[in-house]
């Protein structure tokens, strides 16, 4: 399999490596870049759009492009602390110099967003973005992509450990949230359940992106409520000499961390090469792991004693390393690029441990120490990144991405694999600009990506399947007076083809006994998406703009969705897919192929954003409305199946018998849903060195045909703020977050206490060799707060971790 994927991605290498070119000679075009006082701004970043030429400002403030070619271009200048300028010219026989480029400070960040095709700057969306970078990303970095973004607004995490937390988008996460790298599937199996990490490393990206609302357009089906895009160096584009590191240590889980980064070259060759190594025990928690109203009324602290360790989430230990090598070749026009990476991580999943030593065999995790379940991944990922810019041509730009990933991930269940998923993806994608017509600029993309995926054993709850998408997109873009005018469209075909299935249904704990074994034969799944969208950025006034986007979106449901059906230890949950119905009868549980039919999911959002983004007050405040037809969920069906855990040990079967162990049975169904919310973030810079900042978000979700029940797992209110200061030897950083309780649940849900989390940290700028060289001490949790998520399906056995202090050294030369 893995030779026809080589074979499928060589000809894109080959043809990238055919079309480098020379770029013609023309003009000279220089100037300066001010800030509004007329000061010189240095190191601001300056690049003609959709070209080349790119270049950093000297000291003071001048840049310079040698060989422009005749016509209209488009000037793009960023810098730290200003927003973002562009500014059109006509390039004509002569050189063009002493331009003069003028800047507005901001007190938000303004970063260029890599994750849409326009590559647009974060207040320059229809649709609400985050971008984390800098210093900013390594002070969020977690063990986990869920943790790094969860304080960002409109973002949660599903928290099922320290390791498998997975971003939430605006209550939606799964096959619905798409996580990328370099804008391309990182091909795990984290949106098929949320008890399997994501491949993804933040630890050694250059930024985080977060495409808040539906992104369709840019990434197809899987991607209706978001994408979360990690942008990172595998394959470099310039070959200046530069080495980051981090060092840190953490007491409440005992976890010590290492990353490195290294970027060189040698001529028109860059080099790059990235390493992290991670490892922890089982972390510190105030009071006990099971949520008390999970325990009889009767049952007092010494009993609970017994039963389970205070202070310790057991089987929480994880150890994770990987690297990635890259390399490219650059030439005028342009760049092509190949890397590497291999992944590894042994994480317990929490929830799963076990309290006696006659009931489990010895398993010695990271920690050393003994585990129930625990998830044990590799991952090898090929990336193939090249563009090309073409003078004088009407196409005058060619991005082209592949990557072939070959993930493999084991769930092991007292030292016996009880099941082991795969995953081969392959992934191609081209992107072609025009030039401007009519003021109009944009481009033409053809995607493709195809995965065979299977679960292989005892336990395995989804049959082999193989799912194939290609897709045919266009984006197109136009300022007009001061209005930026973004439409789009795009239309895909998916197939999903799943292997016959046999189903086994055990005796259960709810009296049900049944035992049957049948086979069932799925047909192929074929569906047509199509989405569209309009979005508008006015600007209406210096430093304000409103954003409006109307999209509709379709996906095609994943097969875990349609396919489910067995017991997902990882989650303590039995799946059934939409392609089932499941009832009782006679007290027997079965589970049938349903009669009706699957459809697409159709969405309408309207967002709507507000921004201010100039002066020492600033605000983004979005409103979203989002109505969804056919909405794919996992309800709740009240019945129970037996574990189906294979006993390896008789004092287990005998227990078993004793004390019903059933898992819930969870079926996937159809219904119309409408979500809405709304996200606000206000920040004021109080002094030159204090910088004060507020934000809230706020979502509800509600099943339309259902008597408007709620949906499970929705995200509750929360408001938030934070204090910076900042001098030249330090700064330090007061941040509190108050999570209200999450009462509007679904059936047979559970409602979750409110909490407030209050953090702090503290940096010591150093005077050493190199740039930069920072030390550091967190504290999170300064209250040691007792919490829990709602949005985890172990929220009654997985509390948040307790106080925790994280010392660490950060730099680069």
């Amino acid at each position: 399999m893995k030779s026809i994927y080589i074979n499928k991605i060589a000809p894109l290498c080959a043809f990238s490596l055919l079309i480098v070119g020379a770029a013609s000679h023309a003009q000279k075009f220089s100037g300066v870049v001010l800030d509004a006082d007329g000061n010189s701004i240095a190191k601001a970043n300056v690049s003609l759009v959709n070209t080349k030429y790119k270049a950093v400002t000297d000291e003071k403030g001048e840049f310079t492009f040698s060989d422009i070619g005749a016509g209209k271009v488009e000037l793009h200048v960023s810098a730290k602390n200003f927003s973002h300028v562009n500014e059109y010219f006509t390039i004509t026989e002569q050189d063009l110099s002493e331009v003069t480029i003028s800047m507005r400070a901001t007190v938000m960040e303004v970063i260029d967003v890599y994750a849409t095709p326009l590559h647009s700057s974060s207040i320059e969306s229809a649709l609400p973005v985050n971008v984390i970078s800098g210093d900013d990303l390594r002070l969020k970095q977690a063990s986990t992509l869920g943790e790094t973004l969860k304080n960002e607004v409109g973002v949660h995490s599903s928290y099922f450990g320290p390791v498998a937390s997975s971003p939430i988008i605006r209550g939606m996460d799964g096959p619905r949230v798409l996580i990328t790298q370099n804008g391309l599937d990182v091909g795990d199996a984290s949106r098929v359940g949320p008890d399997h990490a994501v491949a993804a490393e933040a630890g050694t990206a250059q930024q985080v992106e977060v495409l808040r609302g539906p992104s369709t357009l840019f990434y197809g089906s899987g991607a209706i409520g978001g994408v979360v895009n990690v942008v990172d160096n595998r394959v470099p584009k310039t070959t200046d000499n530069q080495v980051d590191y981090l060092l840190k240590h953490n007491d409440v889980a005992d976890e010590n961390e290492a990353t490195l980064n290294i970027n060189s070259g040698y001529k028109n060759f860059a080099l790059h090469l990235d390493a992290f190594w991670r490892q922890s025990n089982d972390y510190k928690i105030p009071g006990y792991a099971t949520a008390e109203e999970n325990h009889d009324e009767d049952i007092h602290d010494e009993e609970h004693s017994e039963e389970e360790t205070k202070g310790v989430l057991e089987n929480s230990a994880s150890k994770s390393s990987g690297f990635t090598v890259g390399s490219s070749y650059l030439f005028d026009a342009g760049y092509v690029g190949l890397s590497y990476g291999r992944m590894e991580r042994t994480y317990g999943i929490p929830g799963h441990a076990e309290h006696s030593e006659e009931e489990h065999q010895e398993m010695v995790t990271a920690s050393g120490g003994e585990a129930a379940v625990f998830g044990d991944l590799v991952q090898d990922r090929y990336q193939l990144l090249s563009e090309i810019s073409f003078e004088d041509s009407f196409i005058n730009r060619l991005v082209s991405k592949a990557a072939y990933t070959d993930y493999q991930h084991q769930e092991i269940e007292g030292g016996i694999v009880g099941t082991q998923f795969n995953n081969e993806m392959l992934e191609t994608r081209f992107d072609l600009y025009h030039q401007a017509v009519d003021g109009w600029k944009g481009a033409w993309t053809l995607h493709y990506k195809e995965s065979d995926f299977d679960a292989v054993g005892e336990e395995a709850f989804t049959p082999p399947s193989s799912t194939e998408s290609i897709a045919l997109a266009w984006l197109e873009e136009k300022h007009i007076n001061n209005v930026l005018w973004q439409v789009g469209a795009r239309i895909e075909q998916v197939k999903l083809n799943a292997s016959s299935a046999g189903d086994l249904h055990d005796d259960h704990t709810d009296g049900l006994d049944s035992y049957s074994e049948e086979s069932f034969h799925f047909i192929k799944q074929k569906f047509t998406p199509i989405s569209a969208s309009l979005g508008a950025v006015w600007g209406y006034s210096p430093g304000y703009n409103i954003g409006v986007s109307a999209a509709f979106s379709q996906r095609a449901p994943s097969a875990s969705e349609l396919f489910s059906n067995g017991a997902h230890i990882g989650t303590n949950t039995y799946e059934v897919g939409a392609l089932f119905s499941v009832h009782e009868e006679n007290h027997e549980l079965h589970v049938d192929m349903s009669d009706q039919n699957v459809a697409l999911e159709t969405a309408y959002n309207l967002d709507l954003t507000w921004r201010k983004f100039e002066g020492d007050f600033g605000f983004v405040a979005s409103a979203f409305y989002n109505h969804i037809d056919d909405y794919y969920y996992q309800a709740n069906t009240g019945l129970f199946a037996e574990d189906g855990h294979e006993s390896h040990d008789e004092a287990i079967e005998e227990n078993n018998i004793e004390e019903s162990t059933g898992l819930p049975v969870y079926v996937f169904q159809q219904n119309n849903v409408v979500m809405y919310g709304v996200e606000a973030e206000f920040f004021y810079q109080v002094t030159p060195s204090l910088k004060a900042t507020l934000f809230t978000d706020y979502i509800r979700a509600k099943l339309t045909d259902n008597n408007n029940d709620n949906l499970p797992r929705i995200p509750p209110m929360r408001v938030g703020g934070q204090f910076n200061y900042i001098t030249d030897k330090y700064s330090a950083e007061l941040s509190a977050t108050h999570y209200f309780k999450q009462s509007d649940t679904a059936a047979l849900e559970s409602e979750t206490a409110g909490y407030t989390m209050l953090d702090a940290n503290v940096n010591f700028f150093i005077d050493a060799v190199g740039d930069d060289m920072v030390a550091f001490v967190k504290v999170n949790n300064i209250t040691n707060e007792q919490a829990r998520v709602h949005t985890s399906f172990l929220k009654n056995v997985s509390p948040l971790p307790a106080r925790g202090f994280t010392v660490g050294i950060r730099g680069s030369f």
